[in-house]
């Protein structure tokens, strides 16, 4: 199986840890984000939307991370099972996190990642302080949320990490270089740090070392 990805891509990075908690060996193709590459037609013939990470498997050609986490743990069997459980009910409260964090917790982390960080980076000038403050808003309002659920256990959903944990955790990679505004949540944080030991997270963490 290909994966293409950039290093520095939260959402390539979340089946990157998910295929390591699996055992799931991936060949990894780097698309040069910074070159513009996901926009050229060879790419493009694989993700239209022009965005990391795909999966490639034989004939299947399967863009967007969400849908690459959970086919990786169908494909992996009983193992796959520990992170997404067979089931409605079963697997139902890891897909409400799965796409709670793509449609709140991901963009408030992305915007505070541009502003805070790529827009200089990109030559793009200094962060708008009014963009700043309005994803901040986003980030402390879903935060709240987040700390307050893990008050009452170590994990999103079960007593140990699965695709729930991965795909939410994965866009606070950028905690320091966006400056997150992490004051107050003591349970977020404590889960973070669980994370932050799991060896699939050590094993892809683009900044270590």
């Amino acid at each position: 199986m290909k994966l293409y990805h950039h290093p520095l891509s939260s959402n390539a990075r979340k089946p990157l840890m998910v295929a390591s908690a699996l055992g799931v060996e991936l060949e990894l193709h780097n698309v040069a984000l910074e070159k513009g590459e996901q926009k050229r037609a060879e790419f493009l013939a694989l993700n239209p939307s022009g965005a990391v990470p795909v999966l490639v498997d034989g004939d299947l050609v399967l863009p967007e991370s969400n849908a690459i986490m959970v086919y990786l743990c169908e494909i992996a069997g009983e193992k796959g099972e520990v992170l997404y459980p067979r089931g409605a009910k079963a697997h139902a409260p890891i897909l409400r996190w799965l796409f709670w964090a793509s449609n709140h917790m991901g963009p408030a982390i992305a915007g505070l990642n541009f502003e805070n960080n790529l827009k200089k980076l990109f030559g793009q000038g200094e962060a708008d302080a009014g963009q700043v403050a309005r994803h901040e808003r986003f980030f402390t309002q879903f935060a709240s949320v987040l700390d307050g659920v893990l008050a009452g256990s170590k994990y999103l959903v079960a007593d140990a990490p699965t695709l729930a944990d991965y795909g939410v955790s994965a866009p606070f990679m950028y905690e320091k270089a966006a400056k997150l505004p992490m004051d107050g949540y003591e349970h977020l944080r404590a889960w973070l740090g669980r994370m932050h030991e799991t060896d699939a997270w050590k094993k892809t963490d683009p900044f270590k070392g």
